[in-house]
C-alpha cells in the first residue's frame, strides 16, 4: 500500500426504484475540503494517465463500469517510495480511493462497457499544478498490457 492512499468501501442503498451510491460527506473523517467534482468517462481498453498533482488531493470513485487504477510513489522521503499499487474499482468493487499529492496515477477502462469515474478534488482544476507523462513512459515502472494468471 502506498503511503497516504486510503481505500474506503462505499455504501449503496438499493430499492425497487434504483439505488443511492454514497461517495463523500463533509463529516467523513477522511474528508479534507471541497474544490470541485467532475466525471471522467473512459472506454474499455483505453488508458488515462499518467498524471500527478502538486497541491490537489484526489478522491476517485468509479460509478459505472470497472477500471484498473494504478498508483506509483516516487516521493522523496516516502516509506513506500518505488512502490506500484493496482486497484480494481467500479461496479464490482465500489469504493473511494484517496490519492495524496505527488503520487502518479492513471486508470484503464476494463470490461465491456465505458466506466464513469467521479473525482471530488480538494482544489478547483489548475493546469499549473498538474504534471503529466505518456502512459508508456519508463518513469513509472508499469506495463498497462493485459496479464494472464
Amino acid at each position: 500500500m502506498i503511503e497516504g492512499v486510503l481505500v474506503t468501501p462505499l455504501r449503496q442503498i438499493p430499492d425497487e426504484r434504483g439505488k443511492i451510491m454514497h461517495m463523500l460527506r463533509a463529516d467523513d473523517p477522511h474528508f479534507e475540503r471541497f474544490g470541485e467534482i467532475y466525471f471522467s468517462v473512459v472506454y474499455p481498453g483505453v488508458v488515462k494517465g499518467w498524471h500527478r498533482h502538486t497541491r490537489m488531493v484526489l478522491n476517485y470513485a468509479a460509478l459505472t463500469g470497472m477500471i484498473k487504477l494504478v498508483l506509483y510513489d516516487d516521493r522523496e522521503g516516502s516509506h513506500s517510495k518505488g512502490e506500484v499499487q493496482e486497484l480494481f474499482i467500479g461496479e464490482e468493487n465500489y469504493c473511494l480511493v484517496r490519492i495524496p499529492t505527488l503520487v502518479w496515477n492513471g486508470f484503464k477502462g476494463i470490461g465491456t462497457k465505458p466506466a464513469i469515474v467521479a473525482n471530488c478534488a480538494t482544489l478547483p482544476h489548475d493546469a499549473s499544478e498538474i504534471q503529466r507523462l505518456d502512459p508508456r513512459s519508463d518513469v513509472v515502472p508499469y506495463d498497462w498490457g493485459l496479464r494472464h494468471g
